[in-house]
């Protein structure tokens, strides 16, 4: 019978896939429809935006019932946004599929997190931690590649009923192998009228906080300012697609590196290092004119966020007080929401106005300043 981590791994990879099939799929079935850019904009933002209005609350939820039944709900909430889509293939309809599925992968992204988290001893975690972001890579690169084959082959609709295929087939995971967890810690004495607040006062958790939250919109800024800054230095599609897969290939890389060296490693130093390697990658990149140069910084800021985010989850686990794991993969999971909802926007009228260099600076500016924050004990 398949039980722990294997477990949770499988059920991440089908349910993410899914997922991430649903952004792509979404994106084109919208310009099929004729939307604009704009509309695709505002569309994908949901997929965030909504989500992180119930992230901090679903975390205590789910502290507090376990993780079983928020599966089941959020993997039902993504089937319903598929089937949705199939049966009113409209402009429309593909708006609340957005805030659906997103809601509903954000409950099964803290169900996820919380069991890789209790599964095993402490000092296992890092190690879980780091096959769950690989587990999430590979989905990752398996769901957008079938979604985009699948359009070309059967069209929108039939995309959306094929990735409705990987939810049922994780449903029925849950149902025939239930999720079984060690006892959750009980609850520190008055935890129940603590606040979110109380929190951000424990010193480990708020550097990690902030490392989360610096470090989600460096890469949401690489991989939604790179396309723009790569056209304006006249670089082809293709080209612009090689830069990106040689950041996303060193995503892989060092996530299937990890669980083999993560036991001779300590979390702090490796956080840190990799903001300031980010930061300085970030700050050279928009000053290189050279493709090959361009895919090694590229590959050299995959390396370095990669390898830090497995090592976030690990440290706000091992931090967080007794009772509270749930909770704060929500308050990480509404923290990463945030800046996938609203860096496009910000990052879009800054390069408006200002151009490229300067939004990359700015990342820059924040990864290394976040880097000296976050390393202040």
């Amino acid at each position: 019978m398949m039980t722990g981590i294997r477990l949770i791994l499988l059920l991440t990879v089908l349910l993410h896939l899914a997922f991430a099939g649903i952004r792509v799929a979404l994106s084109l079935f919208a310009l099929h429809l004729q939307a604009s850019a704009l509309t695709v904009g505002v569309l994908i933002s949901l997929l965030a935006a909504v989500p992180l209005l119930f992230a901090v609350g679903w975390g205590r939820t789910i502290d507090r019932i376990g993780v079983r039944m928020p599966l089941f709900i959020g993997s039902g909430a993504v089937l319903g946004a598929l089937l949705l889509v199939v049966a009113l293939p409209r402009l429309e309809t593909l708006f609340v599929a957005s805030a659906l599925a997103g809601s509903g992968f954000m409950l099964v992204h803290i169900c996820v997190n919380q069991a890789a988290g209790l599964l095993g001893a402490p000092e296992d975690r890092s190690r879980n931690f780091s096959l769950l972001a690989l587990a999430f890579s590979t989905s990752g690169f398996l769901g957008p590649t079938m979604s985009g084959f699948a359009i070309d082959l059967v069209g929108h609709r039939m995309t959306f009923l094929l990735l409705g295929i990987s939810v049922v087939a994780g449903i029925v995971l849950l149902f025939t192998h239930p999720v079984r967890l060690p006892a959750h810690p009980a609850p520190a004495q008055g935890a129940d009228r603590k606040r979110m607040a109380d929190l951000f006062r424990i010193p480990d958790l708020r550097r990690a906080f902030i490392a989360s939250a610096v470090l989600s919109m460096a890469w949401d800024l690489f991989t939604f300012v790179t396309p723009i800054h790569g056209t304006r230095l006249g670089l082809s599609a293709s080209t612009i697609g090689l830069i990106l897969g040689a950041f996303g290939a060193a995503i892989f890389a060092v996530r299937l590196l990890l669980p083999l060296v993560v036991h001779r490693l300590n979390e702090w130093p490796l956080l840190i290092g990799g903001m300031f390697a980010t930061g300085a990658a970030m700050a050279v990149f928009p000053l290189i004119g050279s493709v090959p140069l361009l895919m090694a910084v590229a590959f050299v800021i995959g390396l370095a966020i990669g390898g830090t985010q497995p090592m976030i989850m690990s440290v706000l686990y091992n931090t967080a007080p007794p009772g509270r794991g749930g909770e704060v993969v929500g308050i990480r999971t509404f923290l990463l929401n945030l800046t996938q909802a609203g860096m496009p926007l910000l990052f879009g009228a800054v390069g408006a106005t200002l151009g490229m260099t300067p939004v990359f600076w700015a990342m820059a500016a924040a990864l290394l300043v976040g880097g000296g924050v976050v390393s202040r004990r």
